[in-house]
């Protein structure tokens, strides 16, 4: 099997809803590891927690009103309040049971999240936080972080306020969109008026580290929509906005992910940078997270030295994940998403374990790294005081690969994505997993991946709106000097996703054609030309699945010794193919047709 760098970057980028910071790939992926006895169990964690100078502590409160169609966590619905005092009792005896192995090694971070943690009793929340602080050897200077939802935070300003009071300095907000008619889809509440109330309530309660979660990457999320909330999201003058790119795999609209393109990702997040960055919300290229308190990076202290250090931490609740120096598990609930083997296994004093794998350290390489491109950069030296093992002599190939593409470069003791890297970053990630996951990568891959899967539903989501019309279209024929090759691209976006296909794409308002032609050949090759010459209009009803799309064809010859191509925008690659061998591939729209004319001319 090829598992060269370019074939697990290119399948990663194919693969991008599967292949990103979230590792392993899928629930069964470290099956082959998994203990089950109870005693090895607690032996495992006994003998990797010793071996902890320092860790973190993440408590997960599984509660919502309603699953949110976009959610993949563990979450139980419209609970009562005997249930969520029943589960808080179960937490705090979970916790002691964790006290005798963790003892008094130093705890530098703690998030409360869920789920809505502020969906619990000022009671039950008190009993939380209280038990922590006594059971667990907090660093002074510890930030505790806390959850909470639009709708509590400007309903129960009681609540933000004894969080507060509580301890906890860092407050968290999902806003994810303010477009009302996506939010009814996704199966969430809100409206402007509920957000500037729940802002003055964080406010008001004394929070001065706060951060909004945005979503991007919907099927039904246009543009203008995503840019809208993200203006919205300025407005309300948080220290911090996050992003997160919908990942689909295991919520209850998992069968739209087909109809999302990589490309519409990667524009989104562009256009977000650009605006963020415009409103002094600070972020390196590929980073979430992004802040306007300068040296603060926006996260909590959980998970920025989760990501930056690789320290371990350990989850508390149903469902909970925890990472250790070499082991990986996943409480009781992850995978039915109920309370009843959690409280039974709690009860009897077990562990309430589902899944626990004792990791070979290729694995444990994989879970670091993986994590580490939230923030767009492997630090080196944390890396080496991690493992033991220099990353750059480990993954040699790898390292030569990112660097001879530009997508990324070495900053000090950093390994930072470039801006081109952030925009492919799901082929990035995979570079650096274990082999049997770079196989795993590609097996899966081939299941799922195939030209043309997910066009019908982008279809239905998509506006002709959004271009005039008729759309003008340009398609670019380059030969090399003889005509026997011809570049081609491979396309990101639907239609004829994954397939090769002319560089090209539509004419911009104040634009000639020839001008977006030049464009177009830039933007996606690479190629810088100055003149290009006409070939014909291709204007067949039906010639593009989008609507009424007239393209005009042009012609370049260039020599592939003077021109380096590097694709870009909307093309997943680009290459010289030889003629002969296009003809036995599937090739986008009417481009064999438009090729054959440029042959002539």
């Amino acid at each position: 099997m090829d598992l060269t760098p370019k074939k697990i970057y290119e399948t990663g980028i194919l693969f991008h809803h599967y292949a990103n910071t979230a590792y392993p790939l899928t629930p069964g992926s470290l099956m082959q590891y998994k203990l089950k006895d109870k005693e090895e169990i607690e032996k495992l964690l006994r003998s990797d927690i010793a071996k902890m100078d320092k860790l973190s502590i993440y408590v997960h409160v599984p509660f919502c009103k309603q699953r949110c169609k976009f959610c993949e966590y563990t979450v139980l619905e419209n609970t009562t309040d005997d249930i969520e005092s029943e589960y808080v009792n179960l937490l705090l005896k979970e916790m002691d049971m964790y006290k005798q192995i963790i003892g008094d090694k130093e705890i530098v971070g703690y998030d409360l999240g869920g789920g809505t943690p502020s969906k619990l009793s000022n009671e039950n929340l008190e009993k939380i936080t209280k038990k922590l602080f006594e059971n667990f050897n907090f660093a002074k200077d510890t930030v505790c972080s806390v959850e909470t939802t639009p709708v509590i935070a400007a309903n129960e300003f009681d609540k933000i306020a004894y969080l507060y009071k509580l301890g906890y300095r860092r407050i968290s907000m999902g806003v994810q969109t303010v477009s009302e008619k996506l939010l009814n889809s996704l199966g969430r509440e809100g409206t402007t008026s509920i957000y500037e109330r729940a802002v003055e309530n964080i406010r008001k309660a004394g929070f001065t580290s706060f951060n909004i979660d945005l979503m991007y990457g919907f099927l039904h999320q246009n543009d203008a929509d995503f840019e809208n909330t993200i203006k919205y999201a300025i407005s309300l003058s948080p220290e911090h906005i996050t992003l997160y790119r919908n990942r689909y795999k295991g919520t209850k609209i998992e069968a739209e992910s087909a109809g999302v393109s990589l490309y519409k990702a990667i524009r989104q997040y562009r256009l977000a940078y650009e605006l963020l960055n415009a409103n002094g919300y600070i972020a390196n290229p590929g980073k979430n997270t992004f802040s306007k308190i300068e040296g603060d990076y926006g996260t909590s202290d959980y998970l920025t030295k989760r990501v930056i250090e690789g320290v371990p931490y350990v989850g508390f609740g149903l469902g909970a994940q925890s990472f250790g120096m070499y082991y990986l598990a996943y409480n009781e609930g992850a995978a039915t998403k109920k309370m009843d083997k959690y409280r039974e296994k709690i009860l009897k004093g077990e562990f309430p374990i589902q899944d626990i794998y004792p990791l070979p350290e290729d694995e444990a390489i994989a879970k670091m790294v993986s994590v580490a491109f939230y923030f767009g950069f492997v630090d080196l030296a944390a890396f080496k005081k991690r493992f033991g093992k220099d990353f750059k002599e480990l993954f040699a190939d790898e390292v030569d690969f990112v660097l001879e593409n530009e997508l990324m470069e070495q900053q000090g003791d950093r390994l930072m994505l470039t801006r081109r890297g952030s925009d492919y970053i799901n082929g990035i990630i995979p570079l650096f997993y274990s082999e049997r996951s770079k196989i795993e990568l590609i097996t899966l891959a081939g299941k799922v991946v195939e030209p043309g899967k997910g066009e019908k539903e982008f279809l239905e989501a998509y506006s002709e709106e959004v271009y005039d019309k008729p759309s003008v279209t340009v398609d670019i024929v380059v030969f090399n000097e003889d005509e026997t090759e011809v570049l081609m691209i491979r396309r990101g976006e639907h239609p004829y996703m994954n397939y090769y296909a002319l560089p090209g794409g539509f004419v911009r308002r104040n634009e000639t054609v020839e001008e977006a032609a030049i464009r177009e050949l830039k933007e996606e090759t690479g190629l810088s030309i100055k003149t290009v010459n006409s070939v014909a209009v291709f204007s067949t009803p039906g010639r593009d699945p989008r609507g009424w799309v007239i393209s005009i064809a042009y012609k370049v010859k260039v020599s592939k010794d003077d021109v380096k191509v590097v694709y870009g925008d909307d093309a997943i690659d680009a290459k010289w193919v030889i003629m002969e061998e296009l003809e036995k591939e599937a090739v986008a729209f009417d481009h064999k047709d438009i090729i054959a004319k440029a042959m002539a001319k």
